[in-house]
C-alpha cells in the first residue's frame, strides 16, 4: 500500500469518514445517496478549471497558474481515494489494473493511437479493466466473508 493510500486512511479517520477495509457499499448512508454527493462535490471542483482557464486568458504569471492546477488536481485525486476508502475499494491495485489496461491501448507497432483531441485511443490488444476489477473484488470479498 503506497504512503498516499495511507494518508487517505488517516485523513478519512481524523474527518470521521467511513473507511472500510472490504468493498462495500455499506457507507453509513444510502450508497447512492453517497454517490450523488461526490458527484456534487467532483461537479464544483471541475468548475473551478474556468478559474484556472481564465486567469492563464488574463496573463497571469504562469506558476500561479500551475499552482491553481496542482491545487485542483490534487483536490480530485484526494475525494477519488477518500471515496474509494469509503467504498473499501483498494486504490492501489484499481489504479494498477486500469494503468495495465491503459498500456494495452497501445497500437500493433507499439506506439499510442490518438484521436483529433489528443485522447489515446484502443488499439488491437486493448482489454477492458472492469473484468479484472471484477475479479479482484469478488477475491476480496470472498476471502473476508470466509475470514469472519
Amino acid at each position: 500500500m503506497s504512503g498516499f493510500s495511507e494518508d487517505i486512511k488517516k485523513f478519512n479517520g481524523i474527518y470521521k469518514l467511513p473507511v472500510n477495509t472490504a468493498p462495500t457499499l455499506d457507507v453509513g448512508v444510502p450508497a447512492a445517496e453517497r454517490m450523488a454527493a461526490f458527484k456534487d462535490i467532483l461537479l464544483e471542483e471541475v468548475h473551478e478549471i474556468d478559474e484556472i482557464i481564465a486567469a492563464q486568458k488574463a496573463g497571469k504569471d504562469p506558476l500561479e497558474v500551475l499552482t491553481m492546477l496542482a491545487d485542483l488536481l490534487g483536490d480530485i485525486q484526494v475525494y477519488c481515494a477518500s471515496e474509494m476508502a469509503k467504498f473499501g475499494l483498494p486504490l492501489d491495485q484499481v489504479l494498477s489494473i486500469i494503468m495495465q489496461s491503459n498500456f494495452s491501448k497501445l497500437g500493433a507497432d507499439g506506439l499510442p493511437i490518438y484521436d483529433e483531441r489528443g485522447k489515446v485511443m484502443k488499439g488491437p490488444n486493448y482489454w477492458k479493466p472492469e473484468p479484472k476489477l471484477q475479479a479482484m473484488l469478488t477475491e476480496m470479498t470472498t476471502t473476508n466473508s470466509s475470514s469472519k
